[in-house]
């Protein structure tokens, strides 16, 4: 067991040997930190938390009450193969929330990036990989095999199928199940997931230049009226473009996936 000389550790707390504690970390009262689990520095893990399993936490998170991280997946095909979760820096994972190792078959590794709050019983699914920025309402959950990339804000109450890939910037409504991947700075709402248009707000809050903006809404238009079918509407699109923005889009949807995508209405 490896903790720093200037964390602090509450006596009712249970850390177990082998444990690597960072600089100026704190472990509150009745929590429980498991023998594989390594701490960054200044990560503060409030009470009654439970991090267990080969599982690394950045600097500066901070886990609030009840929270169970690390634990094995829920998947019948798991069989106690060693793998990790991995936790990036200042992520904020508040009461109840819950994320999981990864399984041998999905890549071995659960991972989440820098900046993510993941409020009230969220729920991050085995092999998921979480980017940055990334904010999950409460009750909001991502099945196992999910790739969230940055800065996508997923509403309260819902749900991510297996394997889907929400891309950049895209925003999901609350009470929404997304059955299909979402391009880059979407808008999915319904309880059925719909693609109902760009995360215009999201674009313009992060300083996102006029004409880029119209660029992607002329591009949304293409894609959901021109001609052919909607990858061949992508691919003619990556070619004809100038914006960054739209080739973003454009090269998402041609990428490799295991799901089909929500389209344009």
């Amino acid at each position: 067991m490896a903790i720093d000389p200037t964390a602090t550790i509450h006596p009712s707390a249970i850390v177990e040997d082998g444990a690597t504690i960072g600089p100026g970390t704190v472990v509150g009262p009745f929590s429980h930190v498991g023998p594989e689990v390594t701490l960054g520095a200044g990560v503060v893990v409030k009470s009654h938390a439970v991090i267990t399993g080969w599982t690394e936490v950045g600097d500066e998170t901070v886990i609030f009450p009840f929270a169970s991280i690390g634990e094995v997946p829920q998947d019948l095909k798991y069989r106690g193969e060693r793998t990790r979760l991995v936790i990036g820096r200042r992520n904020r994972i508040r009461e109840g929330v819950t994320m999981n190792v990864g399984t041998e078959g999905g890549g071995g590794v659960t991972r989440v990036g820098d900046d993510c709050l993941f409020m009230t019983g969220a729920h991050v699914g085995h092999d998921a990989q979480v980017g940055n920025g990334v904010i999950m309402a409460n009750q909001a959950a991502l099945a196992g095999h999910c790739i969230v990339e940055d800065n996508v804000i997923i509403g309260g109450l819902s749900g991510v199928h297996q394997f889907v890939r929400i891309g950049r910037g895209a925003i999901i409504g609350a009470v929404t199940m997304v059955t299909h991947d979402v391009i880059p700075h979407g808008l999915v709402q319904g309880p059925r997931g719909q693609l109902h248009g760009l995360n215009l707000v999201g674009l313009k809050r992060r300083g996102v230049p006029r004409d880029d903006i119209t660029a992607l809404r002329a591009a949304y238009q293409a894609l959901a009226q021109g001609e052919g079918a909607f990858v061949e509407r992508a691919r003619r699109l990556f070619e004809e473009t100038d914006s960054d923005y739209v080739r973003e889009v454009c090269a998402f949807i041609l990428g490799a996936t295991d799901r089909s995508f929500l389209t344009p209405e």
